[in-house]
């Protein structure tokens, strides 16, 4: 029998051989399973993260209500998407429909206060100047509002004839915001408002219509939304143009529900559709120009639909890290500003998660940054460039160096490991800041813009059509610019609702919110005593 050596170094080339290759296994074991648990660990902390941002983000409608509200909601978008579609056409190859019987329409509350607009040709007769005597008049009612309550206005044309020639006279008919409707401007306006500005489905103002006695269905309501929102347009060109002739525009998305159809009964399905967002608010650094938001509706996220906003344009971008803007920073007329919100976003997030040193270290510095940016504020982008490169720059570099060293000392896959990535990735397209004054140091200018898209998409779900989307578009631009102007959206888009059939295309920036308030602030200078 071989005695069993005392000694490992006794033992034979064989045995440590195999030692070896033991030893080798379970060190391979072993770092599979270390592997295995950091991704375990790396997963659980992800999910975590999702749960905490869940529990501070819950939005969305409950089913049952999502349940009680499809049918009125489907009809509403549907309607405004065939009243765009139909318009006003007076095409001459425009196909002959039969004539359809005419709608009965339930006479207004007799309770309902009643204004008169007299409309007369004149005194005399252009003819032979003899005087005029009335034969008659044509009466037309148009519903109208009054905050607070509802009027309806008889706007009467009397007929009249010369006593000298019996040359018989009307005055013509003033333009209406939809042609042979008898909705008034201040009425459309508070329609459009209470929906897009206040998120206020058509068919809830409907049953508020019925509360007063007046017969309003929402698919009629519908039909109005769809054909003044095409009137309106031309205005939020206007706005459009404002906003790119800025130096620097801010610039976002948000998701919106599109109502597809498909085939058979109930068988339409929602698809996320979107609403992109250009702003310019030019305060900050005490710039004269006027606020303004554009909106544009788009059935995707695709990178063509803000390349082709952003055609021909030239300017600052501020923006998040989303890669659809890349095609447009490429052609070197847009220049990006990233978003320092969006930093410290991320280590916000990980903070909350896990009370990390780390990331409250991070959040801290960054909040330095615009501890010194309050300080600019208001002064003239020399004096912001001034300030910046002094107190400013120090703190971003030094913001950038920390953050390289901090990545070394933490696990690549985990979130505080990701939000360095992030940042380390964005800080270099934030400095522009440091070297224009008419930059700002994030993006929350267009985040204020989605607000009220986000508000709204709460209580109507979704977008009937693409008409639908794209009215929204138009509404959300004139209501919303008009608030960031500290404009009543209401009384100006009543305004505008008078006076823009008859008012030239050429000259739109003339019913703009400011035009408007110049002019208020000018009446009232006017009528103040001497």
């Amino acid at each position: 029998m071989t005695d069993i050596p005392s000694n490992l170094a006794d033992l034979p080339a064989e045995a440590h051989a195999y030692i070896a290759s033991l030893t080798a296994s379970f060190d391979k074991e072993r770092k599979q399973l270390e592997a295995g648990i950091q991704g375990r660990d790396t997963i659980i902390d992800d999910l975590r993260m999702q749960i905490d941002g869940h529990k501070k983000h819950r939005f969305g409608s409950k089913s049952e209500t999502a349940d009680q509200l499809s049918l009125e909601l489907i009809l509403e978008e549907l309607e405004i998407k065939r009243a765009a579609e139909d318009g006003d056409s007076n095409s001459e190859d425009e196909v002959v429909k039969p004539p359809r019987t005419p709608r009965t329409r339930k006479p207004f509350p007799k309770d309902l206060k009643r204004t008169e607009q007299r409309i007369t040709p004149g005194e005399q007769c252009a003819d032979c100047g003899g005087a005029f005597r009335e034969l008659g008049a044509d009466v037309t009612e148009e519903l109208e509002y009054v905050p607070g309550h509802y009027v309806v206005k008889d706007i009467i044309r009397p007929r009249m004839a010369c006593t000298c020639c019996e040359q018989v006279v009307q005055a013509e008919m003033p333009s209406r915001v939809i042609p042979k409707c008898f909705v008034g401007p201040a009425l459309m306006a508070h329609i459009l408002v209470s929906k897009y500005g206040y998120h206020l489905p058509l068919y809830r103002q409907s049953q508020m219509f019925a509360n007063q006695g007046i017969e309003l269905s929402a698919s009629l309501l519908s039909q109005w939304v769809g054909k003044c929102c095409p009137l309106l347009e031309r205005l939020s060109n206007a706005i459009r143009d404002h906003v790119f002739a800025g130096k620097a525009i801010f610039m976002d998305d948000t998701t919106v529900k599109l109502l597809q159809k498909g085939k058979g009964r109930g068988q339409n399905k929602p698809k996320t559709a979107r609403l992109w967002v250009y702003a310019r608010d030019e305060e900050p650094w005490g710039s004269s120009e006027p606020p303004a938001v554009w909106y544009q509706f788009s059935i995707s996220r695709g990178a063509e639909h803000p390349s082709k906003h952003l055609k021909d344009r030239k300017c600052f971008a501020h923006a998040d890290a989303y890669a659809g803007y890349n095609d447009a920073y490429s052609t070197g007329r847009i220049k990006e500003m990233a978003c320092m919100v969006h930093v410290r976003r991320e280590f916000v997030k990980v903070f909350d998660s896990y009370k990390l040193p780390m990331a409250a270290e991070a959040v801290t510095r960054i909040k330095e940054l615009y501890r010194i940016e309050g300080l600019a504020r208001h002064k003239t982008p020399e004096e912001r460039v001034a300030l910046r490169q002094e107190f400013a720059k120090p703190v971003f570099d030094e913001l950038e160096v920390w953050l390289r060293e901090r990545l070394g000392r933490v696990s690549g896959k985990s979130p505080m490991a990701k939000a360095i990535r992030y940042a380390l990735k964005r800080l270099p397209k934030a400095r522009p800041y440091l070297e224009h004054g008419f930059l700002e140091l994030d993006n929350n200018t267009a985040e204020r813009a989605v607000r009220p898209v986000t508000l709204g998409r709460k209580n109507y779900l979704f977008m009937g059509s693409e008409a639908g989307g794209d009215a929204a578009a138009v509404a959300y631009s004139l209501i919303e610019t008009a608030k960031m102007n500290g404009v009543n959206p209401e009384a100006w888009l009543a305004w505008v609702l008078e006076r823009i059939q008859d008012h030239p295309a050429t000259r739109m920036e003339e019913l703009l919110p400011w035009a408007y308030q110049a002019k208020i602030e000018q009446d009232k200078a006017q009528a103040a005593p001497a």
